[in-house]
């Protein structure tokens, strides 16, 4: 299946994302599957209603888009998740002062996994607090998320 480059695709969706009051976050196709997945969020949480809300908003204009070029395709809008990792600066400001979980690809201070109250993020290097203040590069951690405490 041809498709649009995702860009191309969220670029086109950011006015319906603004009306809608929702951020998109990510865009994937899944090319087995022959769908189109849009992840989307927004302040103080997303909810099954707003995801069905945005979905109906965009279907109509995405069939004008044509990203597949004729061929059938599935539309999915989904929350991110609580555990999806943080890839922008506006994931890191959002979550500014919460726990989160920093995971690395080779250990730093013995260890690959801290958790810490997420103080500073300068596009290079994330800082966490868990009773010392301990900086990372951004580039050595495999994912930044929210700690989920249960």
């Amino acid at each position: 299946m041809k498709v649009k480059p995702i860009s191309e695709v969220v670029e086109f969706l950011q006015p319906y994302a603004k009306e809608a009051g929702v951020e998109i976050v990510d865009a994937a196709w899944n090319m087995r599957e022959r769908s189109l997945t849009v992840y989307i969020d927004m302040a103080g949480g997303l909810d099954i209603v707003t995801c069905e809300k945005f979905h109906r908003l965009i279907d109509g204009p995405l069939d004008e888009l044509d990203p597949t070029f004729g061929e059938a395709y599935t539309l999915n809008c989904s929350s991110p998740g609580l555990d999806r990792p943080f890839k922008t600066q506006k994931d890191f400001d959002r979550h500014m002062g919460e726990k989160v979980e920093v995971h690395l690809y080779a250990p730093i201070g013995g260890k690959k996994y801290h958790e810490g109250v997420l103080k500073a993020f300068d596009g290079e290097t994330v800082t966490i607090e868990n009773g010392t203040e301990l900086s990372f590069p951004f580039e050595k951690c495999s994912k930044v998320c929210l700690l989920i405490e249960v």
